[in-house]
């Protein structure tokens, strides 16, 4: 990778700019703390544009619910009728291998009159040797959720579902289902996106949030970077997060992304997190020091205003006494 000198600017927010061959040096310590591994950033220029590129790590730092959208990639697959090598309950994997059914403990199955008992020996089979096709398998029936109700007549090819297994992402496993569409994220646990120096935070929100298919507006989260020392600093909409990450250098146990709700933190500043791991014992005495500080202030302040006062009123005096001239 090549790191030569630069000279030109490349921002870095709203009215901030770093220079580039600066942003070089952080991005190489960036790269050599994560040699070896995915995350290691990558950078490119297109149209004298300079651009980072590569995961970031967000940590979950929620303290209310999410929703998932109504999607369950765990649904039965009704196969089409002209198939033969298909059956009831059964999928196809990406080089036609017949897969096994997909579970459906989430989902309750609506009690239906079961068929009359037909002779097995006329009942068709395929030329694997699977079990016989039947023609009238009951179907699944999904419960109503919370988020919404799913049209039944909208049925996925194979291809669909498979393109929807490979694009589809879980939180801690968690797909969406009756039961686990509303859920908390554990806090602290560690996703990814794969985003670029020009996304601003909005733009990394909506990313991330698609990623999982999460039904909650991008407007009520924020990205915070948060120290060890307790420091919280909430990264403006106009903030570049892969920027800010760089700057911040790479390692983890000084400095992490989270994401949080907008109006459960409050941003901390360096002076404060300062005095927040004290015990309240030695917190008790700084306050107890600034407070006698600021009563010897003030005593000083009042001789200070007395001895003025009475200066003015001595030179009132004097002038009152004075006879006049003509």
């Amino acid at each position: 990778m090549d790191y030569s000198h630069q000279t030109s600017l490349v921002p870095c927010g709203q009215d901030k700019y770093i220079s580039k061959k600066e942003l070089l040096l952080h991005l190489k310590t960036y790269n050599l703390y994560y040699e070896g591994q995915n995350l290691q950033l990558r950078h490119r220029e297109e149209e004298d544009e300079f651009i980072v590129e590569g995961l970031l790590n967000i940590s979950w730092g929620l303290r209310r619910p999410i929703r998932l959208q109504m999607q369950d990639d765990n649904e039965r697959i009704r196969p089409p009728p002209s198939s033969s090598s298909w059956h009831s309950g059964c999928n196809l994997g990406a080089q036609g291998t017949i897969l096994k059914p997909l579970t459906m403990s989430n989902i309750q199955i609506s009690e239906v009159d079961a068929p009359p008992e037909r002779d097995q020996a006329t009942s068709p089979t395929d030329s694997r040797g699977l079990k016989p096709v039947q023609e009238d398998t009951p179907q699944l029936m999904r419960t109503r959720s919370d988020v919404g109700v799913r049209r039944r007549g909208n049925v996925r090819t194979p291809s669909d579902q498979r393109r929807i297994r490979r694009h589809r992402f879980s939180i801690n496993g968690h797909f969406y289902n009756h039961k686990t569409s509303v859920f908390t994220p554990a806090y602290g646990s560690v996703t990814n996106v794969r985003i670029n120096s020009t996304m601003t935070t909005p733009q990394v929100l909506k990313l991330l949030l698609n990623k999982f298919k999460i039904e909650n507006s991008a407007e009520e989260f924020a990205l915070y970077v948060v120290h060890t020392s307790g420091e919280k600093q909430k990264l403006k909409n106009t903030d570049y997060p892969l920027i800010a990450r760089i700057l911040q250098g790479p390692c983890e146990q000084v400095s992490k992304v989270f994401l949080m709700e907008k109006d459960q933190v409050e941003e901390v500043t360096y002076d404060v997190a300062q005095y927040i791991k004290f015990e309240m014992p030695v917190l008790k005495s700084f306050i107890q020091k600034l407070q006698e500080e600021e009563d010897r202030e003030v005593k000083k302040l009042i001789r200070k205003y007395t001895v003025l006062r009475l200066m003015i009123r001595q030179r009132l005096e004097e002038i009152a006494e004075t006879p006049a001239t003509i």
